[in-house]
């Protein structure tokens, strides 16, 4: 009871800001928080309210503090909660605060590492480079002469969103039970893969084992490369990664000197993403311009690892299928593809999915090459959700929104040339080798030999259940019970030659299915 008193404070506070900035709307957007948004416009003093609302929302929620900037972008991969125009304007939100003091910074450094400033580092630049939400840039050069960038986590930051988050939650729980209407995009689940988010956000040696993961990923990738982590100077509040010198990929149109080759930039970027997506199904999901650089001889450099995305086998195989059949127009294998992944419900009609797929795939090819869309591509097939009962794909939408990034620094290095076009020949590539015939026939057999691989341990559980069964409340038959565990009643040791017959039976499954596929 206290707790949702708390909570009702709290949201009227949280109301009076966003009626400064005319933004109540998502307040207003739920029946049970109707009355507060009307009780927060009633004593909210508006600013100036110029722009769309989403425009205003985001100064509203830059006011309300780091977790609410973190927030508004969570939300703006969820048009299918806010809308396409809310979502556009809220991606625009700038993660960005005043600096916190420099001697908080040292003191945080020096009590994460346990050790005095001066014997990790042999200059420490006292103006920080960077100050977002979370935490603030400063450059240093180690003992060793090794230039680096020290980020360092805002004091009291985990404590407020801890906070903040509570109240997420709240708010989410009430809209799941007096919505119903809502249950599908799974509000909860929402403010979970937030949480998860921006607690690996605040853990910095989370996000350099990210950047460790991407750079051993990348290793041997042409064009690409990931800083080095300094893991002697990192900690739970401190991450040190190996300086970067370039320039930011959105400055390159407008150098004379050093010159690129932007296109060369361009397919590199296309290339690098749809690896990272396909091949590792690990990738940097949020390479707005400011976190890559381009060095002086062409290698593009990422920096930032706090927001990463994972995609699992079977969500790149149907990206894969899907994204190959909007581009050959061939929209039963993109509906074929929803259906197969158990995206769209069995009870939803096909051809209509058919159809709604057709109306968003169709206006592409009205436009010239270098105008197609894939991330708004996504975006509309999102926004179809709801007739079709599809649930929500949290990283999917991570990847959505990735991609629209992408696609922008893409226009703005060569606005003539569709980034994706350029990966296509990777995703055809890709296409042979892990979704044809012989990759399918791979995937069986392994499925196969993985249950074979399951058996001892699964027919071992069944025989402890028998025995559990029988020994306690519940008694079966003796037969039954001899029976359940593989062997004629009295007879002894009867485990081991059903293993052996189940044995024979799956490498008959794995051989049957060999030979259906040479036939």
């Amino acid at each position: 009871m206290f707790q949702a008193a708390s909570n009702v404070f709290r949201l009227i506070a949280i109301g009076r800001t966003l009626a400064r900035y005319d933004a109540l709307f998502p307040l207003e957007m739920l029946d049970a928080t109707r009355p507060v948004a009307y009780l927060a416009r009633f004593m909210g003093r508006r600013r100036k309210t110029d722009g769309r609302p989403g425009e205003r929302l985001a100064r509203a929620l830059t006011e309300l503090g780091p977790t609410f900037i973190k927030l508004g972008q969570a939300l703006s991969v969820r048009s299918d909660l806010v809308g396409e125009e809310v979502a556009e304007d809220l991606s625009r939100l700038q993660d960005s605060l005043p600096p916190f003091p420099t001697e908080e910074a040292k003191a945080a450094l020096e009590s994460d590492l346990g050790a005095p400033l001066k014997k990790l580092f042999s200059e420490f630049d006292p103006t920080p480079v960077a100050a977002a939400s979370i935490a603030q840039v400063h450059f240093a050069v180690t003992l060793d002469g090794r230039e680096v960038g020290v980020k360092i986590l805002r004091p009291g930051v985990m404590s407020r969103f801890q906070k903040d988050l509570q109240l997420f939650y709240w708010l989410a729980g009430i809209a799941e039970r007096t919505m119903p209407a809502l249950r599908r995009l799974k509000p909860v689940a929402v403010v979970e893969t937030f949480e998860d988010s921006v607690t690996i956000e605040m853990d910095l040696r989370l996000e350099a084992a990210a950047a460790s993961e991407l750079k051993e990923n990348t290793a041997a990738d042409e064009g690409f490369e990931v800083p080095e982590v300094d893991w002697q100077r990192t900690g739970r509040r401190v991450l040190t990664l190996e300086r970067v010198h370039g320039v930011n990929i959105d400055e390159v149109p407008g150098l004379e000197e050093p010159a690129f080759d932007v296109d060369a930039l361009l397919e590199t970027a296309a290339r690098m993403f749809f690896l990272q997506v396909f091949r590792d199904g690990f990738f940097h999901a949020d390479m707005h311009p400011g976190n890559m650089f381009v060095t002086e001889d062409g290698i593009l450099k990422p920096v930032d690892f706090g927001i990463m995305g994972r995609l699992d086998r079977s969500s790149r195989n149907y990206l894969a299928d899907m994204l190959l059949g909007f581009l050959d127009r061939d929209y039963d294998r993109v509906a074929d593809v929803h259906f197969e992944a158990g995206y769209v419900p069995r009870h939803k009609s096909r051809d209509a999915f058919k159809q709604a797929v057709r109306s968003i795939g169709e206006p592409l090819f009205d436009r010239p090459l270098e105008e197609i869309s894939i991330a708004r591509l996504l975006a509309q097939l999102f926004q179809i959700t709801e007739t079709f009962e599809m649930e929500t794909r949290p990283e999917l939408l991570l990847l959505q929104k990735s991609m629209l990034v992408a696609e922008g620094v893409g226009r703005k290095l060569n606005p003539s040339v569709n980034m994706w076009l350029l990966a296509r020949p990777l995703i055809e590539q890709w296409m042979i080798e892990n979704r044809g015939p012989e990759a399918r026939l791979r995937d069986t057999i392994g499925d196969a030999l993985d249950i074979l691989e399951r058996l001892p341990a699964t027919l071992g559980r069944a025989e402890d259940l028998a025995s559990m069964v029988v020994d306690g409340g519940l008694k079966l038959h003796p037969h039954t019970v001899a029976a359940m565990r593989g062997r004629r009643p009295g007879q002894r040791g009867g485990s081991g030659a059903m293993l052996f017959f189940a044995a024979v039976a799956v490498a008959a499954l794995v051989l049957a299915v060999v030979a259906l596929a040479v036939d």
